[in-house]
């Protein structure tokens, strides 16, 4: 469970237009053969015969250094009982190099680049590893998961090689290891006020046709009223990104968060521009009709985060975007205390063309670089399993998120509670300890990933509810890899850029109906005359590269 500013940090990241940039090869999986390098000599405080589901022992004790991720919310601690319960457990004590949220990126650009990285860089999204491939800083670490049992077991058990072969570069190999999802998280959606809709005889939508009727009956009771007015545009390339992005999905392409210039088309097999997909300009038409109707609020792709909600709190509008913890913990408490009788519920995304589907390539999550350096070490092997066994096995993912159990937590029958006096994220305000501030667990840094029953341990009543519907959805393929050789991908990113702007001007302009929709072509054109075709035509001369070379 992560608060909106840390799930939506991966979503602006992909739509920063690099994913697919520098996907590429190979057939792989997640039980790469590695690279031949004679690993003898770097087994000091390793386990003989480490397996997956076994309790990782260094055969002698072991530090080794690890980048910090600082969170203000929960500020580091020396004394935290998870550095303690760590090294009581491995026999591994980590050395913290802690570094300020707001400046973790550029520190850890500066570090790797004055060649002063610790060993393990965790908190990396991807595409940002790609920065240290060519100067041979980080490890190719798809040569040693051979070493990562618990990580080549979940790889396998969840099938999600196609994930691990889109995060590939041109040598075929990969160098982050991502966190790891059973199933597809879905996080956003629509939230109305059930209360408002009883009243006047509604139910819940559950197709983005009945959404509308919604917001028609909406206005009609309020004519005063924008019944929609949405969140999520500010600090994000692109305007209402959770909006944009869950209703991509219903209609079966990549928007808002989500979106990428490139996709590929199941019927044709070939890829194709984004945004100029019939089923793009199907979603674009759907919101133009809801702000030309004065259904959403147009202020809704410029306003502040609190402007929304203050909207709502004031009854002002009557629908927004939510994921389950603003739910809970803004909309329905401050919606409570100002509204009497009031009530709030946040809807599985409506169904659209695409149907009961969800959009690929969401079971990865930010992972863990490796310095080169580690290699130099003595205690590589060891350093391998250590990593395997804190952020892959279901033990060291239970203890990174929980804690130690009948101390921070007791469970019964796959239920987990925390212990009284203990709160995590407002669970229990009075409570004196708080599991982040307190103990050091449920750390972005070394919590993420798992099995759906370790991730939806910690979901609230409406969360569970939600995702539960989500995860009976069919996940889209992910995009076959299509390998980008490096001046191919200097030249796309050189395209990339310009081309996504233009998307996101276009787009808004249309929806806002600035721009009329029958200027469609003359988009079109816009977007030739920018390298649209040509960016396009090397992603699929690289696919084709790639079928041929691999049969």
């Amino acid at each position: 469970m992560k608060n909106a500013g840390q799930l939506s940090r991966r979503q602006i990241l992909a739509a920063a237009g690099f994913i697919g940039l520098a996907t590429v090869t190979g057939c792989g999986s997640g039980d790469d053969g590695g690279d031949g390098k004679d690993l003898s000599k770097k087994q000091d405080g390793a386990m003989k015969n480490y397996r997956a589901g076994q309790q990782f022992k260094a055969s002698k004790p072991l530090s080794f250094s690890v980048l910090h991720n600082n969170n203000p919310v929960y500020p580091m601690k020396n004394g935290w009982l998870f550095w303690k319960e760590l090294t009581k457990r491995t026999g591994v004590t980590l050395k913290p190099v802690d570094v300020p949220l707001a400046d973790y990126e550029k520190k850890r650009s500066v570090l790797i680049g004055a060649g002063d990285a610790p060993l393990l860089i965790p908190k990396t999204y991807h595409p940002s590893e790609v920065a240290f491939v060519s100067s041979g800083a980080i490890l190719p670490v798809s040569d040693y998961v051979k070493l990562m049992p618990n990580f080549r077991d979940k790889v396998r058990k969840w099938k999600l090689e196609p994930e691990l072969d889109s995060i590939r570069q041109s040598d075929g190999k990969y160098y982050l290891l991502p966190g790891l999802h059973e199933k597809a998280k879905s996080g956003y959606s629509l939230s109305f006020r059930t209360d408002v809709l009883d009243r006047l005889g509604l139910s819940l939508p559950t197709t983005w046709d009945e959404v509308y009727d919604v917001l028609k009956a909406l206005k009609e009771e309020y004519p005063d009223t924008y019944p929609w007015s949405d969140r999520w545009s500010t600090n994000t390339p692109f305007p209402c990104g959770a909006l944009f992005r869950y209703l991509g999905q219903a209609y079966g392409v990549k928007a808002g968060w989500t979106y990428d210039n490139i996709s590929f088309d199941t019927k044709t097999q070939k890829f194709v521009f984004t945004a100029t997909q019939d089923a793009y300009r199907q979603m674009i038409e759907y919101l133009r009709r809801l702000v030309a109707e004065k259904l959403l609020d147009p202020e809704s792709f410029t306003q502040q985060d609190d402007q929304a909600v203050q909207k709502l709190l004031a009854e002002k509008s009557y629908v927004i975007s939510a994921n389950p913890q603003e739910l809970v913990q803004n909309y329905r408490y401050n919606l409570g205390k100002q509204v009497k009788g009031s009530k709030i519920e946040m809807v599985p995304v409506p169904l659209g063309p695409a149907g009961p589907v969800l959009l690929s390539g969401i079971r990865l999550e930010n992972g863990v670089m490796i310095s080169s350096e580690a290699l130099k070490s003595a205690d590589f092997v060891a350093m391998m399993q250590f990593v395997d066994w804190l952020w892959y096995s279901d033990e060291g993912q239970k203890f990174c998120k929980w804690g130690v159990k009948d101390v921070t937590y007791t469970e019964s029958g796959g239920t987990y509670r925390l212990k009284p006096g203990i709160t995590l994220m407002g669970s229990d305000p009075d409570a004196p300890k708080d599991l982040q501030k307190d103990y050091g667990f449920f750390n972005g840094v070394f919590t993420y990933g798992g099995s759906w029953e370790l991730v939806s341990s910690t979901f609230s009543p409406d969360e569970k509810k939600f995702e539960d519907a989500m995860s009976q959805r069919e996940e889209l393929p992910v995009d076959p890899a299509h390998p980008l050789q490096s001046f191919e991908q200097e030249q796309a990113t050189l395209w990339d850029t310009p081309l996504k702007d233009h998307v996101i001007q276009n787009t808004l302009q249309f929806v806002l109906g600035k721009r009329p929709l029958s200027e469609w072509d003359a988009y079109v054109a816009e977007l030739e005359a920018k390298n649209m075709q040509q960016l396009v035509d090397l992603h699929n001369k690289a696919y084709e590269r790639f079928k041929k070379e691999n049969g």
